[in-house]
C-alpha cells in the first residue's frame, strides 16, 4: 500500500501498535548492547540494527501522523 487509508480500524491502530512496540523495544536492546560492547564489529552490528529499527518506528509515527491530517 503507497498510501494511507482515510480511515484506519481498531485492529490495523492496534496491529500498529504492537509492531511500534516490538521495534521500540529491540532499539532499546540494540543500542543498550552498542553502548556496552568493546568489539567494534559487534558495536556496528548494533549500531545498524539499531538505526534499522528505529527507522521502522519513525515510518509507523509517519502513517499515524499523516492519519491525523485526513
Amino acid at each position: 500500500m503507497n498510501q494511507v487509508p482515510q480511515i484506519i480500524s481498531t485492529k490495523d491502530l492496534a496491529y500498529l501498535e504492537d509492531i511500534f512496540e516490538w521495534n521500540l523495544t529491540a532499539a532499546k536492546k540494540a543500542y543498550h548492547y552498542f553502548e556496552i560492547s568493546q568489539d567494534q564489529q559487534l558495536k556496528t552490528a548494533f549500531e545498524q540494527t539499531y538505526q534499522m529499527h528505529k527507522s521502522i518506528c519513525n515510518t509507523i509515527l509517519t502513517i499515524l501522523k499523516e492519519g491525523e491530517s485526513l
